[in-house]
């Protein structure tokens, strides 16, 4: 591993795992040899959320907003608002989901590995059931 540095000035933003937002990888994959991940993520203008339960088969994620609001829901807590400056640790394999966004969202999202599945699945019971 060495010393990585990613400029915000002339940074590019690419598609990623939702068309609704643009991801900007910060060389956390090529500097941990694919152990862990760092980007952020921006709304897309013109673009909603498109609410669809599912799961990542990982082993550790954290979402830190950096601006704007973001509403997720989560199986096991229900509905949450998350705006600036607040986070968020997801249990691996938790169902969620992003029900809707500002739209000046930015968030940062670290992931562990970084390559991983991302599974639709069904939407679960109330909060807490099971």
């Amino acid at each position: 591993m060495r010393t990585t540095v990613s400029k915000a000035a002339g940074a590019s933003y690419d598609a990623g795992l939702r068309g609704f937002f643009a991801y900007r990888d910060l060389g956390v994959r090529e500097a941990t040899g694919g152990g862990h991940a760092a980007h952020i993520i921006r709304a897309v203008p013109g673009e909603g959320a498109m609410p669809r339960w599912h799961t990542h088969d990982l082993g550790f994620q954290l979402v830190l907003v950096l601006r704007g609001w973001v509403r997720f829901e989560y199986e096991d807590i229900g509905e949450v608002l998350l705006e600036t400056g607040d986070s968020v640790v997801q249990p691996p394999g938790v169902r969620h989901r992003e029900v809707a966004h500002s739209a000046d969202l930015e968030m940062l999202e670290v992931t562990s590995p970084a390559a991983f599945h991302t599974a639709e699945t069904e939407a679960p019971g109330p909060p807490g059931e099971g």
